[in-house]
Parts: structure tokens; sequence; C-alpha cells
């Protein structure tokens, strides 16, 4: 929303007005004040406490990971009543991104309209009475039927504000929003419920407030993840940047590469967090061309001998440069040794076989084929499947088999959709895949000369 469309701003007026309206009937109900206001700053504290730098700034903001605090004011108070307690945290909240103002009133009308759903779900299915006198797990029912109503009100207005503000396709906006957010509100709900339950008892507030203490360790753990992760997405996105630059004909194929090599990871049944290393091995697997000379990477003509041995230092050039990043793990010996062949005629150090580590094996896979499905300056795409032909063809000399065969599985069930790597445009053509056959294994054009640089 840097640059607000008339139309996105028409519809955050809309919201807004509707978010004014769900406390009008707030004289005809019997409102407990001190809980409102109680709820209302505890919500606006918690949102403060994105601020601080130990939980990151940027960790967890405007991921609602304070709605317990909502949901509960949902579960205790009446709907004109429960849609206040998001408004003074959700205006004060920490915002980024320009225009400030807008997106803190955005978001204000947002979280009203969704605990003012979520409320009147609550206390039309009986859910108040259930709170007071603890009915389990008769409470659950009601409880879960506003958190329901909640995450839809919630994934509804996100979708508006996609498809008004974003320009995301309309009958794209809303796909897959409510199953993402669903979990994650399910469990604050539970919170939520606790908190009210509590809050109901003869212990009052003070218990349930008890109940945060675990929220804010999780939201703690969960924030150092993120930002972890985000800080490795830095710098494998750095380095990849600095490689398309240098090596201006290649560029994408890193993040292609890394794309097979997921789809054969997951064709082989490595777990998540393996099959998330090879993608990292994938996209950096021609790091180390940050230290060849970039007048021998953009030579148009053949390569002399001498000026081949200097390509084929790469691996070794990029092993050296991602030795010291801890969270790359067995990627490092991906990039290392992602040249070597089963016949022992590959480089670095000609491994054969089983020497080679498995996730070499894997990218070795993953950047023939890409090679070879993409267009560069000095010849043109082939289409999938002669790619693929290509390799089964050198498997069990060049390729593992094992690792070939997961390639065609893979890509039998998903398909493949490569994006241009040279900058100028495919001819007719090569988008109808009207292309030269496969060249013979030995040729210039082939995957032993593909991968060679």
């Amino acid at each position: 929303m840097g640059s607000i469309p008339p139309r996105a701003r028409l519809y955050v007026a809309c919201v807004v007005l509707g978010a004014v309206a769900c406390p009008a009937r707030l004289a005809d109900t019997h409102t407990p004040w001190g809980a409102v206001v109680l709820l209302a700053a505890l919500y606006a504290g918690c949102e403060q406490v994105s601020r601080w730098r130990f939980a990151g700034r940027h960790a967890l903001h405007g991921m609602g990971t304070f709605f317990p605090v909502l949901l509960a004011g949902a579960f205790l108070l009446p709907p004109p009543a429960a849609a206040l307690v998001a408004l003074p945290g959700a205006l004060l909240s920490c915002v980024e991104q320009r225009p400030r103002w807008l997106r803190r009133v955005w978001r204000a009308a947002q979280l009203m309209l969704g605990a003012w759903a979520a409320s009147r779900v609550h206390w039309a299915l009986g859910g108040r009475d259930a709170v007071v006198q603890a009915d389990f797990p008769y409470a659950l029912v009601p409880a879960g039927a506003a958190v329901l109503a909640f995450c839809a009100v919630l994934t509804v207005l996100d979708g508006g504000i996609l498809a008004t503000a974003e320009r995301v396709p309309v009958r794209t906006a809303w796909r897959g929003l409510f199953p993402r957010s669903l979990a994650p509100v399910a469990v604050h709900g539970l919170a939520g419920l606790m908190m009210a339950v509590l809050w109901r008892s003869p212990y009052g507030p003070v218990a349930a407030l008890l109940v945060l203490l675990p929220m804010y360790v999780s939201w703690w753990v969960f924030a150092q993840y993120h930002r972890e992760r985000a800080a490795h997405q830095a710098t494998i996105r750095a380095l990849v940047q600095a490689v398309d630059i240098k090596d201006g004909y290649t560029r994408g194929h890193s993040e292609r590469v890394g794309q097979a090599s997921m789809m054969i990871a997951r064709e082989l049944g490595m777990d998540d967090e393996r099959a998330e290393v090879l993608r990292f091995a994938g996209i950096l697997h021609d790091v180390g061309k940050l230290g060849v000379p970039t007048r021998l990477l953009r030579k148009d003509g053949p390569l002399t001998p001498e000026e081949r041995r200097v390509i084929e230092l790469h691996p070794e050039y990029g092993h050296e440069m991602v030795r010291g990043i801890g969270f790359l793990g067995e990627a490092r010996s991906a990039i290392l040794h992602h040249h070597e062949r089963l016949d022992g005629s590959g480089y670095p150090y000609g491994l054969v076989g089983g020497q080679i580590p498995e996730f070499a094996r894997v990218v070795a896979v993953a950047d023939a084929f890409d090679a070879m499905t993409s267009t560069r300056s000095y010849r043109r795409a082939r289409p999938v499947v002669a790619a693929l032909k290509e390799l089964e063809r050198c498997a069990g000399a060049q390729f593992d088999p094992r690792m070939v065969t997961a390639l065609v599985r893979a890509l039998s069930r998903h398909g493949w959709h490569p994006a241009v790597t040279a900058d100028e445009p495919r001819t007719a053509d090569e988008a109808r895949g009207n292309v030269p056959p496969p060249a013979p294994a030995d040729s210039a054009d082939s995957p032993r000369a593909e991968t060679t640089s």
C-alpha cells in the first residue's frame, strides 16, 4: 500500500465505516467498562512489545501475535464492547511502511470487525454462560465458532485489500488465506478461552494474565527463528545477486536450480529441513564464479584449455566462500562437488560413484537440466522432454540414475515453467518448442559441456 489507488482508499473507507458502526449500540448493553479498559490497555501494551529489540523489531509485527487478548475480550464482553478492545493498540502499533496513519486505521478497523463478529457468534451460541460456568467441553463449541468467524472476517478483508491495493487478481486474492491463518488463530483462541475462564473464576484477572506468559515465551522463540531465517535468506540473496550481476547470461539460473533440486528432494522423501538446505545448495552452486574473471564468463567464443581450467576452479572458490556459513550444512559439499561425475571424469577431485555426496548428485542433475532448458546467448533452449531424454541417456556415467528418475517423476506431476535466462526474449519458434534436436553427449551443447561453466 505504498501508493494507495483510489479504489483501495474507498475500500478502506467502507471497512472503517463498518468498524465505527460496531460499537453503535454500546449504550443498549450492560458494559463492564473496567474489563474493557483493562483488556484494551493489555492489548496496547502487547503491541508495543513488538518494538523491543530482543524480540526482533520486524519479526512478527502484524501477524496477530496478541490475538489471545482480543479473543478473550470476544468471550468476555458483549459485541460492541469487544470491538473497542482492539482500537487503542492498533492505532498505537508500530508501522514501518507509509502511509502509516492509513495502515493503522485499516488495522484497527479490521480487528474491530473481527472481534465484533467473534463476540456476536460466541454470545449467540450461549458461550457467555459456558465461560461463566466453566462448562467444558461445551465451552469449546461457541469458542470454536467464534474463532472461525474471527478468522473468516480477517481473511475476507485481507483478500479485499490485496485485490484493491496490491492489484492481485480477484480470482486469486483470497486463495489460501483462510487455511494459512486458521491454525495460529485457533491456538490463540484456546489461550483466549483459558484467559476468559480464569477471568470469570474466583482468582480474577490476575490469574488470567498468567496465560499470556507461555504465549510470550513461544512468541519470542518464534521471533528468533524468523529473524535467523531472514538473515539466512538475506545472505543467500546477496550472494546470488552478485553472481547474477557478474554472469548476466545465466541470470535466474541459480533460483531455478534450487527449485529443481527441491523437487528432486521431495520426490526422494527428504524431510523439510534437508530439502530446504538442498534448495540452498542449488541456489548457491555457482557462487564460486565470483572468483572467476568476468571476461571468461562472458566470452562468446570457445574456451581455450587454460581458460577452461580456470573456470573449473569455481567449485573450490565457492566452497571456500561459504565454508564459514554454518546453516548451509550439507550444501557446502554440493557446492564443491556438483561437477563430479559417477565415472570419475568430473572435477575438481574426480570422485567416483558413492564417493560423491548425495546433495552434489542432486544439484548436478538440476544444474544440467536447467542449463539445457534455458536460452543462452549462444544457443536456444531445448524442450523439457528432450532434456530429460539426454539426462536419462547420460545416467549411470555422468548422473546418478536415482536422481534423474526422481526429476522425471516430479516433472511429470508438476511440470516445469522456467523463465528466460538471457536478456533477449525468446523467439516464436522457441516458445512453440521448435528447437534443434538434442546434440550428442560429447558435443559442445551436451550436459557435459553445459555444466563446466
